[in-house]
């Protein structure tokens, strides 16, 4: 990515999809199987570097088996 500050909203994104992860004992790899999603979008979307669609959002809830409110659970512009 070029020298462009990361989002402060998908920093946040980022740090709830790694502490979920975390938290559920998965991997990379296993959130991505789980969720229909490539390993390297699911690390992509941890360092704040992709922008998730809404419908990429509702897999990685499914794959953590909680909904996308809990997955955005306190972020805010």
């Amino acid at each position: 990515m070029h020298d462009m500050k990361k989002n402060p909203v998908l920093l946040a994104l980022g740090k709830n999809v790694s502490e979920l992860r975390r938290e559920k004992a998965l991997t990379q790899e296993q959130l991505a199987e789980r969720s229909g999603l490539d390993p390297s979008y699911i690390s992509g979307i941890e360092r704040g570097v992709r922008n998730p669609s809404f419908l990429s959002l509702t897999r990685l809830a499914s794959g953590f088996r909680i909904t996308v409110s809990a997955l955005c659970n306190g972020i805010e512009k």
